[in-house]
């Protein structure tokens, strides 16, 4: 996801994939934690996409 997808989306449905986003995040963290997460990539690639969200949401605002 790059931050160009994003910024033209509004603040609702940035609202929206945020909080989907931030519930993936809680999903991986709990696989990483009883050992069934294979690829810990992916938790460093939803931080970074809720970063851009917020970034976008700010910038919206």
């Amino acid at each position: 996801m790059n931050y160009t997808d994003i910024k033209d989306k509004s603040l609702t449905e940035l609202n929206e994939l945020l909080k989907e986003k931030k519930v993936l995040l809680f999903e991986l963290k709990a696989k990483l934690k009883t050992m069934q997460l294979t690829n810990t990539s992916e938790l460093k690639a939803v931080k970074k996409d809720i970063a851009r969200i917020q970034t976008a949401i700010t910038a919206a605002k």
